[in-house]
């Protein structure tokens, strides 16, 4: 059916969006997209009479007020998954945040001061982290899978790169690493079975034996088992036992380790030291997992690859932008002074249960709730890290008797729980100290109405 809907000036002239900031143009817009859905509406038999004037011009101020408030909008996660992708992944030290701050104006990103030359971004970057990694050169892209897709580009043509059929992991969003490896034109080919490849089967990868090949590949991939494990009737070669192939066949070995792990952690997570010693000639890997960083990729291993990597048309496309290199450069820093501990996510991860429940406890009493809304809970570090290992936690049960609704007005607050066991849950392990009264102040709102 169809709504005789008021016209576009009729609602552009409305008190209601006269105090929206948004230019006319842009109100305009929002009109004709409200307008427009009315209409599908009307047609699926939704709505049988167009709304007034005054409310299709309330829709759209509150539309514009949401567009034109700047996002993304800080929350806290009480969810204890600590390494939150949706919510941003590791939260970033004072320092980081400072150094972002400092770089946001004109900064001396591409410029020598010394000279008044052109220099390069990563000037600073490359030899501390070169460094703390113990490794010849490192390159710096702005996320994890840029990382893979430069590496496999620039690496592993044009022969393509062997990868195991039990390393084609899909990581978010329906994302998966051999495709990712393959966007820049390098060919994938599969080895072995899900569950058991051997050495055998990289070899005949190599020779260009394995089924659609007409030429060798040119490099190994091995993809870490970030986000599942794998148990039972499996096998694959070692690092060493790849990295001995490739040194005898003359093809690189390429680790994308996905988590950025320095070590220092609790947890059976390989850092990307390990993988470098243990023979891999090219590690890529998140600088905003476990290294506790903003988003960035990076690429470590021989000055030969990371110097192809760098050269690589590709390589400018992906590049970091001057707020991403300062505060990469600043959690590099803490490494580097041994003062890791200090990173927010070391932070999570240190407090004991106990600590956890007398945090909860005292919270507890601050919101006026008996100590009995105090839960033993488990946290998760997230992020595809440490699959399957939990800590010891302690949370908050809030009371209420509709947890969904009062979570959904509690994120809308800003503040991010979860729902479990018919509870909405609160856990303190990724709540810092400091974000504690603003946790409670979003509580009594939410739960006072």
């Amino acid at each position: 059916m169809s709504l005789r809907l008021p016209r576009v000036d009729r609602i552009l002239e409305h008190p209601a969006l006269a105090s929206s900031p948004a230019l006319r143009t842009i109100q305009k817009r929002q009109v004709h997209e409200v307008l427009a859905e009315l209409r599908r509406r009307a047609q699926a038999g939704e709505i049988a009479e167009a709304p007034e004037v005054e409310a299709i011009a309330g829709e759209v101020a509150r539309r514009l007020a949401e567009v034109m408030t700047p996002r993304p909008r800080a929350l806290i996660n009480a969810t204890g998954v600590l390494l939150h992708t949706n919510l941003g992944r590791a939260p970033l030290s004072r320092e980081a945040v400072a150094a972002m701050t400092a770089a946001a104006g004109n900064c001396e990103l591409e410029f020598e001061v010394e000279t008044g030359r052109r220099g390069s971004r990563l000037t600073w970057l490359r030899p501390l982290l070169a460094a703390l990694l113990g490794t010849e050169d490192v390159h710096v892209v702005n996320n994890g899978a840029a990382a893979l897709l430069l590496a496999c580009t620039a690496v592993g043509r044009p022969g393509g790169v062997v990868l195991s059929r039990g390393q084609m992991v899909e990581i978010g969003d329906g994302f998966r690493v051999a495709e990712m490896a393959a966007a820049g034109g390098a060919q994938v080919w599969e080895a072995g079975s899900t569950n058991r490849t051997h050495v055998a089967d990289y070899a005949a990868g190599l020779a260009g034996e394995l089924p659609g090949q007409s030429a060798g590949a040119s490099a190994i991939l091995w993809v870490h088992l970030s986000n599942f494990l794998q148990a039972g009737f499996v096998h694959q070669p070692t690092l060493g036992e790849l990295a001995a192939l490739g040194r005898e066949r003359g093809a690189p070995l390429i680790a994308d380790l996905g988590s950025g792990s320095l070590g220092g952690i609790a947890g059976d997570e390989p850092t990307v030291q390990e993988y470098l010693a243990q023979g891999a000639e090219l590690v890529t890997c998140s600088g905003d997992k476990l290294l506790g960083g903003p988003q960035a990729g990076l690429l470590a291993g021989s000055a030969a690859l990371v110097g192809k990597c760098r050269r690589h048309p590709l390589a400018r496309a992906l590049r970091p932008d001057k707020t991403t290199v300062a505060a990469l450069h600043a959690t590099a820093i803490a490494y580097a002074s041994g003062q890791a501990e200090t990173l927010p996510l070391r932070r999570m991860m240190a407090p004991a249960a106990e600590q956890l429940r007398a945090r909860a406890g005292a919270l507890a009493q601050l919101l006026g709730w008996p100590l009995g809304q105090v839960r033993d809970s488990e946290a998760t570090v997230g992020g595809g890290s440490l699959p399957g290992d939990v800590m010891a936690s302690a949370a908050l049960a809030v009371p209420t008797a509709d947890p969904t609704a009062t979570a959904a007005a509690l994120r809308r607050a800003g503040v991010v729980g979860r729902v479990s066991g018919g509870e909405l849950l609160l856990d303190l392990r990724t709540v810092a100290p400091e974000e504690e009264a603003a946790l409670a102040t979003a509580v009594r709102a939410v739960l006072t109405g």
